[in-house]
This record gives structure tokens, C-alpha cells and sequence, in this order.
């Protein structure tokens, strides 16, 4: 995430609560890449976390996550399964003999890449509104007001799927609430929470100048065991 120029501006106790905001939204990323890939079998796709400043390779070489917002205190480099979009699926989705599975593995890419763009914006909407003790739910955060919880970049990446997606308003308008509700509906997941807080509190203690993929899916994976195991735990109390 690309914010440096607000944090000049932040006082110290604010620019503690604006790093603590972007921790989560990048874990929110890496969490998503990782184990919503991992659910809806996707293949494992490359990714690290840059801190402001650190990495040396420029914004059209390492292709990040986020791309259009001018500020940056960390930010996801790589994670995508679609690299390069096409000006129209027209041809990918006709469901022929010859290209049904192509169509049906890139479909399965799209709407994996759309949601964990989402769950960035979401996790970071999540941690404030939990902060302020407020409820999560999608009345009080929709996809308008992802854009107040550092979604713009994200929310502009995935304007340029949907163009690809269709020509249609409405058909664009019900893919982008199906894989929004998807994104919300990850993000609220008991276990998926845990995770992402585990890593974003990794994210916002660490010194190093960059995260890379084996660190983030150790935490993650640590964190999903750790989970699985307390909720046996209390499965077999609850039992005996």
C-alpha cells in the first residue's frame, strides 16, 4: 500500500494507528492469496511484502498488488494468477470442446484475483470498525466505502477485470457483488480472522526490509493449526 505522503503529515500516536490499518490491510491481501487460493484450489502463486522504500525494482517491473495510489508504507508485490488481462473474454468463455476447461481455470483465476484484491480493503474496514466497536456487516461497509479504508488502487484493479469480464453494466454490477460478498464473507470467517490478525501483527512488529512468500505462509499456517486445534479442543469439552 502506497501511502508515504499522508504519514508525513501524522502525528506520532496517529501514524501508530495508520501503520496498525495497513498491516491489516496487506495481510488481508497475503491471507486471501494464500488460503482462499488454497481453498478454491488454485495454484500457489508467488508473492512477498515490500516496505516503504525497499524495493529496487520500479512499479511497472514488479507489477504490485496495488498501483495507482501515491502513498506507501508496505505494499504486496506479485499474487496474482492473471498477469495480464485481456480486452475481452468473449472468446475465453465460449464453451466449446476445445477451450471449456481454459475458460473454466481462467474463470476460477478471475474470481480469485478480484476477491483477494477485496479482502485487503475489508480486512483493514474490519480492524476499525472492530476498534470503535461497531458491527461488521455489509450495511455499514459495502463497496462504496471500501475506498475510506485504503481500497482505491484495489477498487481500480478490479474496475480493469470487470471491463475484461463484460460489456454488460448489469452482468458486471452481479459479478462484482457475488465476489464481493465472497471477499466479506472471508473476511468474517472466524478462522481466517485469526489468521489475518496473527499476520498482521507480524507485519506491523517487523524490522526487515521485506516479508517473502515462505515467512507469510509459515504464520499463516501456524495460525490455521493453532485454530483448528483450540476449536478441537473445545469440540471435546463440550462433548465430555
Amino acid at each position: 500500500m502506497k501511502r508515504n505522503k499522508i504519514t508525513g503529515t501524522l502525528s506520532k500516536d496517529k501514524l501508530k494507528k495508520h501503520k496498525q490499518r495497513v498491516a491489516f490491510h496487506e495481510a488481508g491481501h497475503t491471507a486471501g492469496i494464500y488460503l482462499n487460493n488454497k481453498a478454491r484450489r488454485s495454484p500457489p502463486v508467488f508473492f512477498k511484502i515490500v516496505f516503504k522504500g525497499m524495493s529496487g525494482a520500479t512499479d511497472t517491473d514488479a507489477r504490485p498488488y496495488q498501483t495507482t495510489d501515491d502513498d506507501c508504507i508496505a505494499r504486496v508485490e506479485g499474487g496474482r494468477l492473471i498477469e495480464f488481462l485481456p480486452l475481452s473474454m468473449q472468446n475465453l468463455t465460449e464453451h466449446n470442446d476445445a477451450n471449456r476447461q481454459s475458460a473454466k481455470d481462467y474463470m476460477a483465476a478471475f474470481d480469485a484475483d478480484v476477491i483477494n484484491l477485496l479482502i485487503g480493503p475489508l480486512a483493514e474496514a474490519k480492524y476499525v470498525v472492530d476498534k470503535d466497536d461497531e458491527l461488521f456487516n455489509r450495511q455499514l461497509i459495502n463497496l462504496k466505502a471500501l475506498k475510506n479504508y485504503g481500497g482505491s488502487s484495489d477498487l481500480a484493479l478490479v474496475d480493469e477485470y470487470l471491463q475484461s469480464f463484460s460489456a454488460d453494466e448489469q452482468q458486471k454490477t452481479d459479478k462484482l457483488n457475488e465476489l464481493f460478498t465472497a471477499a466479506f464473507d472471508f473476511v468474517n470467517n472466524d478462522a481466517n480472522w485469526a489468521a489475518i490478525t496473527k499476520l498482521a501483527d507480524y507485519i506491523y512488529g517487523a524490522s526487515e526490509n521485506i516479508i517473502d512468500y515462505e515467512e507469510v505462509v509459515s504464520i499463516l499456517e501456524q495460525s490455521v493449526a493453532h485454530f483448528q486445534n483450540r476449536r478441537s479442543k473445545a469440540r471435546r469439552h463440550y462433548n465430555g
